[in-house]
């Protein structure tokens, strides 16, 4: 079986937790064991989350005046990179005879997508009152609420093709553990009679790449692991109660927060749509229960 799973950045970092690289190769490792479970015997392409690591990214940049601050296609590649580092290594640990392979991964995004008049995508740390007004933020950064306190926000345009899809491919066939499309991937423009390729101040949705990916490459099954236990009719509400499985129509018709929730069953449902085939999602602790269906969320096509 062909499997896409994009992976929340709770398999680093659990919300609250400082950002430091002794907290999230101790999270990595013990999501690994978990992960290997559901990788074993399958065909899989890995996708992660970036929002916490290119938020601290950005900051660091900020603060150093000597040089302008790093873009943010310089600063997602970054991150591709330190993240694939952490979980290719945990992954080896657990799985010892895999190949398993991190790829700095590229995604077509359109220049006048509207997103980039209306920053959406939540990145860095969760900020109190009074810390936010200590980080001196500069005039030009964006922010939403989230939960209980403020987070940064920036532009998040809807990913149309992955440039390195063919290697990608190729990697996924033959068997090795593919950890591409990390944050979305990092946001490209192609402009000009020569095609001339660029970077973009933004950061792409990690779920809706992983459905564009896993579209791509024809995959049985995308599952999406995250830190709750799957999709919630009036969550947060006096109602609540978990979806155990849905058809894609009914829950198109549904209406969830954009910052959470919207973007995973938005791609659910493209990818549904597009294939026909299964979304599972649900919380990373239970990975193999989610894939099997026993926990978690499963939308189908109808």
């Amino acid at each position: 079986m062909r499997l896409v799973i994009a992976l929340g950045g709770n398999a680093l970092l659990k919300r609250g937790e400082p950002l430091s690289a002794a907290n999230q190769a101790r999270n990595m490792a013990m999501s690994a064991k978990g992960l290997a479970a559901v990788c074993a015997g399958h065909e899989v392409a890995l996708v992660h989350g970036n929002g916490p690591q290119v938020g601290l990214l950005a900051l660091e940049a900020a603060l150093y005046k000597a040089v302008p601050p790093y873009p943010f296609d310089v600063l997602g590649a970054e991150s591709q990179g330190m993240i694939g580092y952490v979980i290719a290594q945990a992954m080896r640990s657990v799985l010892p005879g895999r190949e398993i392979s991190a790829l700095v991964t590229q995604t077509l995004v359109d220049e006048d997508d509207a997103a980039f008049n209306h920053p959406t995508k939540p990145i860095g740390p969760v900020y109190s009152e009074a810390e936010l007004a200590a980080i001196k933020a500069p005039s030009d950064w964006h922010f939403s609420p989230d939960g209980a306190g403020t987070r940064r926000v920036v532009p998040s345009p809807t990913p149309l093709s992955i440039m390195e899809l063919e290697s990608i491919q190729r990697l996924v066939r033959a068997g090795v553990l593919t950890i591409c499309c990390g944050g979305g991937g990092i946001p490209v423009v192609v402009s000009g009679t020569a095609g001339a390729v660029r970077g973009v101040e933004a950061v792409i949705d990690k779920d809706l790449c992983a459905a564009l990916l896993a579209i791509a490459l024809g995959a049985d099954h995308l599952i999406i692991l995250t830190d709750v236990d799957g999709i919630y009719r009036d969550w947060r509400g006096p109602d609540e109660r978990l979806i155990r499985s849905i058809g894609v129509t009914e829950l198109q018709a549904m209406r969830f927060a954009g910052g959470t929730m919207g973007p995973k069953v938005e791609a659910a449902c493209w990818f549904v749509r597009e294939t026909g085939m299964p979304v599972s999602i649900g919380n990373l602790e239970a990975a193999s229960a989610v894939m099997a269906g026993a926990a978690g969320t499963r939308v189908f096509g109808h």
